[in-house]
């Protein structure tokens, strides 16, 4: 499609990319200025689309990854050409771990003079490619919308996950005919049905298990199926664990949701339904399931490289349809073992009573959790930027609503905390946005503040201040008895940070400081942040997370 200079209907082609954007519903974007989008910039004005800027590109991309986490759309972040685009590649990179969909709009030198060496040329899609599901590069003015569009549904195919396209500056200056059509978004082709046999073989296990369980996953969120599980879950009586955007589908607080009884049930089920979740290291790569154990696996699609160990039914396609469908299997008799587990599950809270109440200095972090978690609502969306700070966070935080757990997920790249935050919190204002990082977290975008306070975003921020790179100092002196370069400067004042950026800092040394200290960053009416100053020697025990 070429450029439609003389038709009383054209525009240029950066309004263009934000009216096809406005058609499928998105309205807003993130973005870092530069020089190469501006038409884009200018479409988004005159569109109405609202434009979020950060101090780093990592974090717009990151807050379009945390956008579309928390609203299931597309988010969008538009990265100038160069080192904008290689800056958000991690963000990519996780988005496409998390299938989150996600659309990067990238800038891109000027196509008629490419190979003469134009400030910040570069080749961006060979690079690109392999952490998207759809990389191109525009290849004239009008082909702009139809790049959107293609975009945009590429991201939320299954498997969804990141799509990129750059646009050559002078391709997005230039004219193209304005199409008043339906958005990309608007009509979506349906996942199919699963395979009938081993939909009844599915069926067949679960009438016959004596000590089902569910494990879930983030995709039964991408999959809007969330409400399908729990009444799969009620009608056939089976415990459900879930990790990631579906901790919350089961509440804490309802007979069949649970988290502490984790490695004895899957370990002890017979049968075990796991859904929308990946058999990687999170899951050891399947050996968290007993050797008797029949796995039967659901998802939107199967996955590329298959299953590492065997499974005996193995479901794909729309998720609500299939978990409607396994509900119709027969309900089987329970109660002693969902009742042997509750008793693990009180046990094991009830062992975590001494370290919550500890009263050292520095503090213990699951001190710092016992503070806040009697502040946090039940709708409350919590965002992860940590290693052991967030692990103590997801071993002990209770989830009662599905889609308010925000961490990095399997590519663990810390710094994506505000960004994160920052989407989340502008998506749903009225809601408590809490995010919780390490101090090492921290100096990744510790200069996000600055975004959280020019945009007015209140989030709250609790610091696990040790002074160490915890994650890796503990476990490289119990493997060679010493440590390298895991060391923080001890006690340093993030706090202040915050504070000369415009938001609120406090720092906290005792458990008695604590309370307050939350109390007043929940009260502030700005960005907030308390820096706890924990213990050193405190290490979250964990195998080894290297896969």
């Amino acid at each position: 499609m070429g450029t439609d200079a003389d038709s009383p209907h054209t525009v240029h082609a950066g309004t263009l990319v934000a009216r096809r954007l406005r058609a499928s519903g998105i309205d807003t974007v993130f973005t870092l200025s530069g020089g190469h989008i501006f038409p884009i910039y200018d479409g988004c004005r005159s569109e109405g689309i609202r434009l979020i800027d950060t101090r780093h590109e990592q974090t717009a991309a990151f807050a379009a990854e945390g956008w579309s986490k928390v609203t299931r759309v597309p988010g969008v972040v538009a990265l100038t050409a160069g080192p904008g685009v290689t800056n958000g590649m991690s963000a990519m990179a996780a988005a496409q771990q998390n299938q989150s969909p996600m659309l990067v709009l990238g800038g891109r030198a000027p196509a008629l003079r490419w190979g003469m060496g134009s400030l910040q040329e570069i080749d961006h899609v060979p690079f690109v490619a392999p952490l998207t599901r759809y990389a191109v590069t525009a290849e004239s003015a009008g082909a702009v919308g139809d790049r959107v569009d293609d975009a945009l549904r590429a991201a939320v195919g299954a498997p969804s996950g990141a799509a990129f396209v750059d646009f050559p500056m002078d391709h997005l200056f230039g004219e193209a005919h304005d199409r008043d059509e339906p958005g990309a978004l608007t009509e979506l082709p349906a996942l199919p049905a699963p395979d009938g046999l081993e939909l009844q073989r599915a069926v067949d296990l679960l009438s016959d298990a004596q000590r089902p369980v569910i494990m879930a996953g983030t995709n039964v969120w991408w999959g809007h199926a969330e409400e399908a599980l729990l009444d799969l879950a009620e009608k056939l009586r089976i415990p459900v664990f879930a990790n990631g955007m579906a901790r919350g589908i089961v509440g804490a607080d309802r007979d069949l949701g649970f988290s502490r009884a984790r490695s004895a049930a899957l370990s002890q089920a017979d049968v075990a339904l796991v859904v929308g979740v990946p058999m990687d290291f999170r899951l050891g790569f399947g050996a968290v399931f007993g050797n008797e154990t029949r796995l039967i696996v659901a998802d939107r699609v199967a996955p590329d490289r298959g299953h590492p160990r065997a499974v005996a039914a193995g479901l794909y396609g729309d998720l609500s349809v299939i978990l409607t469908a396994l509900a119709g299997a027969a309900a089987g008799a329970h109660e002693d073992w969902i009742g042997s587990l509750r008793t693990l599950e009180a046990r094991a809270r009830a062992a975590e009573a001494e370290e919550l109440a500890d009263d050292r200095t520095p503090l213990h972090p699951m001190r710092v959790y016992a503070e806040l978690m009697p502040l946090l609502d039940r709708d409350a969306i919590v965002v992860i930027d940590a290693g052991d700070f967030g692990s103590y966070a997801g071993r002990v935080i209770d989830s009662y609503v599905p889609g308010a757990w925000l961490d990095s997920g399997p590519f663990g790249c810390l710094g994506s905390g505000p960004g994160y935050a920052l989407a989340a919190k502008l998506a749903r204002p009225d809601r408590q946005v809490v995010l919780l990082q390490g101090d090492g977290a921290f100096g990744f975008s510790g200069m996000e503040w600055d975004t959280l306070v020019r945009h007015g975003v209140h989030v709250v921020s609790v610091i696990g201040n040790n002074g160490i790179w915890a994650l890796e100092k503990h476990p490289m002196e119990m493997l060679y008895g010493y440590s390298v370069v895991a060391e923080l400067r001890p006690g340093t004042r993030y706090d202040e940070v915050v504070r000369a950026l415009g938001g609120h800092g406090e720092l906290v040394a005792t458990p008695e400081e604590l309370r307050p200290a939350l109390r007043r960053a929940f009260e502030a009416g700005v960005p907030a942040v308390v820096n706890t100053l924990t213990d050193p020697s405190v290490a979250y025990p964990r195998r080894s997370n290297l896969g």
